[in-house]
Order: structure tokens, then C-alpha cells, then sequence
């Protein structure tokens, strides 16, 4: 009886997102599972009702984070073109806009050292560089690219979106903030596409 009554009260989503704060705040390495089960309130046995270990809790939250980006490219996807931008053009401007609108998500998704941490993020960020690799290539000049071209430009433009990314997100800047940038940056990337 005592467990389902946690289990009601301390949800799921409260344990992902007090732990996806003091991840970011304190970083991962300084936060246990009784820091957790303390910031919310109850003893960390209960969150172990939801998550084995630390680290599962971490690839939680990062796999709800990737899922977000991939519905964002989704939606650029399935709506029409803005004026003077391609799709590509777009698809990165919104990966970009995600980085620096979200660091702290983007610094676990992507940017990651721990080993332990990288072998749970690795899959996911092949994942979303895959569904990124897909989509550009429905949008590619077939005809003047070759083979190896077409292999190797999507993962080409994808490091450049991170490396945009990564320049900036130290300063904390938002999207806005450096937008033209951004689409100078983007329009560069993409005159071969």
C-alpha cells in the first residue's frame, strides 16, 4: 500500500524534472539519488520505484530531450518554406534555435565527457543525426552530387550546426541574439546542397 501511495504522488515527470534541474545546476557527478528524493521531498528508496540507478534517470531525460528535437524537425518538415530559406536552411536554423534556446539540454545531449554518460547518449545522437541525414537528403541536387557527396554533406552540415552551436553556447546567448549568424552561417553551409 505504502509503495503505490508513492507512486502516485511522486510521479514520474517530478522525478525527470527535479533531476533534469539539479543536472544542470549542479552538475550530474555532484547529485545523487537521495539529493533528488531529497529536493522532491522523499527518500530516495522511492525513486528507485521509477529508476534503477542514477544513470538511467540521466538517459531518461536525455531521451526525452532528443524526442523533442525530433518532433521539432519533424514540424519544420511538414510545414511550408518561410520565404528565402530552403528547407535545409530551415531544418538548421531550428536545431540551431533548440542549442542556444535550451544549453543546458543541448550541453547533455551533445556535448557530454563522462564515459559512463557518452555510452548512454551515444545511441540517441546517431539516432538524431540520422533522422537529420534523411531529411536533408530529400532535399539534395541528386543529379551534380556523388555518391560519397551525398553521404558525407548531411553529417558535414550537421558538424557545422554543432560547431555554431558550440562557439556560442558558452556565452549563454539566446538564438535572437545571433540570428544573423546563424542564417549567414547556415546560408554558407547549404550553397552546395
Amino acid at each position: 500500500m505504502a509503495r503505490r501511495a508513492v507512486e502516485q504522488e511522486l510521479s514520474r515527470e517530478r522525478i525527470l524534472e527535479a533531476a533534469r534541474h539539479l543536472f544542470i545546476t549542479k552538475g550530474y557527478r555532484a547529485i545523487s539519488m537521495r539529493s533528488i528524493g531529497q529536493h522532491l521531498g522523499y527518500s530516495h528508496g522511492s525513486l528507485y520505484y521509477h529508476f534503477k540507478e542514477k544513470a538511467e534517470l540521466f538517459y531518461a531525460i536525455v531521451a526525452q530531450d532528443f524526442k523533442h528535437v525530433a518532433c521539432l524537425m519533424q514540424q519544420v518538415m511538414i510545414t511550408p518554406p518561410s520565404e528565402g530559406f530552403t528547407k535545409v536552411e530551415q531544418l538548421m536554423l531550428e536545431f540551431i534555435a533548440f542549442g542556444l534556446d535550451h544549453p543546458h539540454q543541448y550541453e547533455m545531449m551533445f556535448m557530454i565527457r563522462d564515459e559512463e554518460l557518452l555510452s548512454y547518449c551515444r545511441a540517441e545522437q546517431e539516432r538524431c543525426i540520422k533522422l537529420f541525414s534523411t531529411m536533408v537528403r530529400q532535399f539534395m541536387n541528386t543529379d551534380r552530387l556523388t555518391d560519397l557527396e551525398m553521404q558525407a554533406i548531411p553529417l558535414t552540415l550537421f558538424l557545422g550546426m554543432n560547431g555554431f552551436i558550440s562557439y556560442y553556447i558558452h556565452d549563454r546567448v539566446s538564438f535572437e541574439d545571433v540570428r544573423d549568424a546563424a542564417i549567414t552561417h547556415v546560408k554558407i553551409l547549404c550553397q552546395n546542397v
